[in-house]
């Protein structure tokens, strides 16, 4: 006998996530193509959401409804839809009503085509590592400490959640002069605060018993170095224990992640989980405002926002990296489908570049990989100056960005539009395979070249 599908009642989900988007039923059903009536149904709990809607649901807020309690073969026929439309895989496509019977009558064989575009998937993540040692000259076998400390923190998603929650339960404690709260706490472990007006002093300096802060940095260095040095104090343990865990290759990777945990903490503690996430919803991730409200740093907001991957409190998938006036990418990380080349510089086509030579202005771009998916990215020119003309000012420019399904949800996508022209970019110009840039700086590696003696276009050759 066939059971009867599941009727699923999730209206109280969908009405809540409209009320933290702060945007109307009439939006809300127009961009998951439901008239009012309908979605008002929905939410008041008088029809189930179908299949339909969830799938709709499932591509438009990725972020918000993904651990969705939906029934398996829901699950799996949006995970197949997920891997035929991968554009980077050169086949027809197909339609979507061929793929639902697909996964009606051949389930495993829609479980092992999604298995297989995930193999494809990590294989091109290998491909691009492998480009990226060759990029860094490295022929050893183990990672370099500060790769493996990055590769650690992308495996966890850039969410740490045992300190995430300690940091905010400190973050939602501190008075309305932060400053004053953390140097406070640390007084009360026997750590004084004194500011160096030394010239070049480091940004940080702790000898056991004194915190000296160079006092020619802004006030929001002040406060992440205070908030740093509580974190040390306070949450020891369990960064210990993470690092513990970890099973770093070497000392220096270990002492490496145990900074990068705390640096984590810290950013945790100044941008609490929860009120960080609602004001970043109600401002539209502008980065201005958010950085007003925290008394945190352009590029601190940026990277925390690409942190907020808690279970069940998700926020938009993004991506941040920060570049320097060589074009090297010095941070990066990625909740979203974008991943960026590990050593080196991005693709020449993409604003960060140009972001680098004009500081203090923000730059808009649509931009496509190579698999299809479209992402608005933002990115800003920073110069953090020095104190003497003797030492010049560090510049370089931070980008963030989120998938075009998320542009609503990202104020820096107003300037742009959607649905328009974009700029195709790749990873890497070694695993890029767009035959026809202007910008290719060599072939891609798995390509052949062909030189024509007779022709000559952008580049002296046609990859084949």
């Amino acid at each position: 006998m066939t059971l009867p599908a599941r009727r699923l009642f999730v209206g109280h989900r969908l009405r809540d996530l409209r009320r933290v988007l702060g945007i109307s039923q009439a939006a809300m059903a127009a961009r998951i193509g439901l008239s009012v009536s309908y979605l008002s149904q929905i939410e008041n709990g008088d029809r189930p959401v179908t299949e339909g809607v969830l799938i709709t649901l499932a591509r438009e807020f990725p972020a918000d409804w993904g651990s969705i309690d939906a029934a398996d073969d829901t699950a799996l026929l949006i995970a197949t839809l997920e891997a035929v439309s991968d554009t980077s895989v050169e086949a027809p496509a197909l339609d979507e009503t061929a793929v639902r019977r697909a996964v009606k009558h051949q389930p495993l064989l829609a479980q092992r085509l999604v298995a297989m575009h995930d193999a494809y998937r990590r294989a091109q993540e290998q491909l691009r590592a492998l480009d990226d040692r060759l990029v860094a000259g490295s022929g050893a076998p183990g990672l370099l400490p500060w790769e493996d400390v990055r590769d650690w923190f992308h495996a966890a998603g850039n969410y740490v959640d045992a300190l995430d929650r300690r940091a905010e339960e400190i973050g939602e404690t501190l008075g309305a002069d932060r400053i004053a709260s953390l140097e406070a706490r640390l007084a009360e472990r026997g750590v004084s605060v004194a500011i160096s007006g030394a010239l070049a002093a480091p940004l940080r300096d702790y000898d056991g018993a004194t915190l000296r802060l160079d006092g020619s940095q802004p006030g929001e260095t002040t406060l992440f170095s205070l908030a740093h040095q509580v974190a040390r104090h306070e949450f020891g343990d369990v960064i210990g224990g993470i690092v513990a865990a970890s099973e770093m290759a070497s000392e220096t990777a270990r002492a490496l992640l145990t900074a990068g945990l705390t640096n984590y903490a810290a950013g945790a503690i100044v941008m609490p989980y929860t009120r960080f996430r609602t004001e970043a919803r109600s401002v539209r991730h502008d980065i201005d405002r958010l950085r007003r409200i925290f008394g945190t740093s352009f590029e601190q907001t940026c990277h925390r926002l690409s942190t907020l991957q808690r279970p069940g409190a998700l926020g938009i998938p993004f991506f941040f990296c920060r570049v320097d006036m060589a074009g090297n990418i010095t941070k990066r990380h990625s909740a979203t489908r974008l991943q960026f080349a590990r050593f080196g510089g991005a693709c020449p086509l993409w604003i960060v570049h140009e972001a680098v030579a004009i500081p203090d202005r923000i730059l808009t771009q649509l931009i496509e990989t190579t698999d299809g998916i479209r992402y608005v990215s933002m990115a800003k020119g920073l110069v953090k100056p020095s104190e003497t003309y003797t030492r010049p000012a560090r510049r370089y420019a931070v980008a963030l960005g989120c998938e075009e399904a998320n542009a609503s949800e990202f104020i820096y996508a107003d300037a742009l539009g959607t649905g328009g022209i974009a700029t195709p970019i790749g990873s890497s110009c070694r695993v890029c395979l767009r035959t026809d840039c202007d910008q290719r700086a060599f072939p891609p590696a798995a390509s052949g070249i062909r030189v024509d003696p007779d022709r000559r276009g952008a580049v002296p050759y046609e990859v084949v």
